[in-house]
């Protein structure tokens, strides 16, 4: 049965935030100029219009933003925890009675739908803050037997994908642990972490205990160059293998501490006894949650031999059923693409996938006439040398490959560099508890996908990164430990 196209009415979001037309770098608890005179625009993907001009960090930006940190220090790791506590369940707080604008700046910045922004980013969020908040003053509980201090001065650059998200994954353990930050969000989507400064600010955190100072590649490679001369104590970056593999060549014996969480090419296994329209839902998830702005997408999926054809029919059929279009509107389901030059790069890897061979399938839907867009798209009839199954593309597009027994699908979910995350299919415990500890992958998830929490740690292996984030996991990269007790 082909499911056609519901008629929605539009459902557009009437909340708007109120915002400044301009905005400094947030150096010592306010919004300072820039010492190098620069700004830029950041805008709306979904409408290509100018939001707001914000400031370029400069090295000498950043190098102020790093001796703000390095002031604030001291103090911070002194103040007792219960007060450290305090003041991130404050900010916790807050960020839930701001929620509603937090999340349409989120969507406007960054081209996600509201839907996602609101229900899943933000909750997280706040989870987040709250979550660390309670291990401020049970440090010595998390690291029995040894003595846990502040690492210090902590550089922390973050993605256009996750922008709020990202900045509460690393701001919230290293405050907890009595550290501060120098926090760069990406040059696409840099406003809601602007935002957040003014937050920080009215929930009474100490001057310089964070700063964020806005711009492009050159302001997160300043920030490197600091920590490589022993100024930053560690350095968080989640972003592309690319620039994940620089940054660690630049700290390499430095003594500086490094975190990376890179990109992934996820596996998505569906076993015959799968509930298969369930499986159809989770890869739904999986692959076109965020645009497929996700680094642990799951791009790959791998379907068993005997259900392939009716497993793809389901799935086209569910495709038929998205709605692309405005992210302020509640009923759309695949937003905008962050930038024009990402949607660049996905439409390089179509091209690619349909010149290697495979057949391309995308549900008609109109688009926007300005913005930047994309359909959701499947790949069928893929082989594990093409580009588009071995490549991180980061967009709405999925790769299908077959397998006939779980050794052959572990053995095609493995042949990647990457190893972030998975996810399994299957109705037989026994079986999805073997494929998981098979697989490699940082977090593998059963019969669900995109699935996080506060409490649990998230990192991959291989070209993925290294290092956790969440969970007790999760602080144990901004602390020093001393000799046992």
């Amino acid at each position: 049965m082909t499911i056609a196209p519901i008629p929605y009415a539009p459902a557009p979001e009437s909340v708007r935030p109120t915002l400044r037309s301009e905005y400094g770098l947030f150096i010592g608890g306010r919004f300072v100029e820039p010492k190098s005179g620069k700004g830029f625009r950041t805008i709306n993907p979904a409408t290509e219009e100018a939001i707001a001009t914000v400031a370029d960090a400069g090295e000498a930006d950043v190098a102020r933003a790093v001796d703000a940190a390095r002031k604030a220090q001291p103090k911070w790791a002194k103040t007792k925890p219960a007060e450290r506590a305090k003041i991130l369940f404050r900010i916790a707080r807050r960020i839930q009675e701001r929620s509603r604008e937090l999340a349409v700046l989120e969507s406007m910045n960054g081209g996600k739908p509201i839907k996602e922004s609101r229900d899943e980013d933000l909750p997280l969020v706040a989870q987040h803050f709250f979550h660390h908040a309670g291990w401020c003053d049970k440090l010595d509980y998390a690291f029995a037997g040894a003595k846990p201090k502040p690492v210090g001065v902590c550089g922390q650059i973050i993605p256009w994908n996750f922008p709020l998200l990202m900045a509460a994954w690393k701001l919230a353990p290293a405050l907890a642990c009595g550290n501060t930050c120098v926090l760069k969000p990406a040059e696409t989507t840099p406003l809601t972490a602007l935002v957040l400064g003014e937050i920080l600010a009215e929930c009474g955190l100490p001057e310089g205990v964070v700063n964020i100072v806005t711009g492009g590649p050159d302001a997160g490679r300043a920030i490197t160059a600091l920590a490589a001369k022993g100024k930053v104590d560690k350095v968080a970056f989640t972003g592309s293998t690319e620039v994940g593999k620089a940054i660690a060549k630049a700290l390499a014996g430095s003594g500086a501490k490094l975190t990376l969480e890179l990109g992934g090419k996820s596996p998505n296994i569906v076993f015959a006894d799968a509930a298969l329209d369930q499986a159809v839902e989770g890869v739904v998830s999986g692959i076109w949650f965020n645009q497929g702005h996700v680094c642990c997408a799951g791009s790959r999926l791998f379907v068993e031999e005997s259900i392939h054809e009716d497993f793809i029919d389901r799935l086209r059929n569910r495709m038929r059923s998205l709605r692309v279009g405005d992210p302020l509107d509640k009923n759309t389901d695949v937003g905008a693409i962050n930038s024009k030059a990402q949607l660049a790069t996905i439409q390089r890897y179509l091209k690619a996938g349909s010149d290697e061979g495979a057949e391309r399938f995308e549900a008609a839907c109109d688009l926007p006439k300005k913005g930047f867009w994309c359909r959701p798209c499947i790949f069928t009839g893929v082989q594990p040398s093409h580009t588009i199954a071995r490549e991180e593309i980061f967009g709405p597009v999925l790769s299908v490959m077959t397998f006939r027994t779980p050794e052959e699908a572990v053995q095609r979910a493995n042949n990647t560099t990457y190893g972030l995350s998975a996810g399994v299919w299957t109705e037989k415990a026994a079986r999805a508890l073997e494929m998981a500890n098979r697989l490699n992958a940082g977090v593998v998830w059963l019969n669900t996908f995109n699935r996080f929490d506060a409490s649990a740690p998230f990192g991959g292996y291989k070209e993925s990164g290294f290092g956790r984030e969440g969970g007790r996991q999760g602080l144990s990269a901004y602390v020093k430990l001393g000799g046992a007790r």
